[in-house]
């Protein structure tokens, strides 16, 4: 039996950036484009029909954008999985993409081989980032991470892997109440609100190898 595709609906403005995308993608026998779109407000409804295990999503489209076309998919499905892929390379564009809910980043200068790799991450249920994107983040942020104690550290990065409290309970023989107060306290001292913000604190502070 063969192994499943893995689905993707492409959005961007452009049809010829849409076109080209779909061209590369082609040559990989495990992904299949199903759709495009050209804007932002079409993916809940393309979402509703067809389910894809990936969106490929630009940010800087008419109308409400990548960011918040991402922000009301995850909040409609949390299951959905975005990535972005943008020309915005800053640091502030990643953060505020993983923070709207997507899944990776990547850039549209990067090699195509990223993107391949970024869907097949991500839809494997991994966070994928950039490597070229992920810069030094403040010391702040450091010394926050080395003030963790060492189980504190040990949940930081199962979190930042993507486990769940459930998860995480189990592999470190916690009970669930203690994983998910970690999970809380850990989530407050770094201010953030996701696994996704939490990998791209890892990723930044070159810890990913260590999950």
């Amino acid at each position: 039996m063969k192994n499943k595709k893995i689905t993707v609906i492409l959005v961007d403005d452009h049809a010829v950036v849409r076109a080209g995308f779909r061209l590369l993608l082609s040559t990989e026998a495990d992904i299949d484009v199903i759709a495009e779109a050209e804007k932002g407000e079409q993916i809940l409804q393309l979402y509703a029909d067809l389910k894809p295990d990936v969106i490929v999503m630009d940010l800087s489209m008419a109308g409400i954008g990548g960011l918040e076309a991402t922000r009301r998919l995850v909040s409609r499905y949390d299951e959905a999985k975005v990535i972005v892929f943008s020309v915005h390379h800053e640091t502030v564009f990643v953060s505020r993409a993983m923070t709207a809910g997507a899944k990776g980043y990547i850039c549209k200068q990067a090699h195509p081989d990223v993107l391949i790799t970024a869907i097949k991450k991500v839809a494997s249920g991994e966070i994928f980032i950039e490597p070229n994107l992920v810069n030094e983040q403040s010391s702040d942020l450091k010394t926050i991470v080395n003030d963790f104690s060492p189980r504190e550290f040990d949940v930081f990065l199962l979190l930042a892997k993507g486990l769940t409290a459930h998860d995480i309970s189990e592999k470190l023989c916690l009970s669930y109440k203690t994983a998910a107060n970690y999970g809380t306290n850990i989530r407050a001292k770094l201010n953030v609100n996701s696994s996704a913000e939490l990998a791209h604190i890892a990723l930044s502070l070159n810890l990913m190898s260590q999950v």
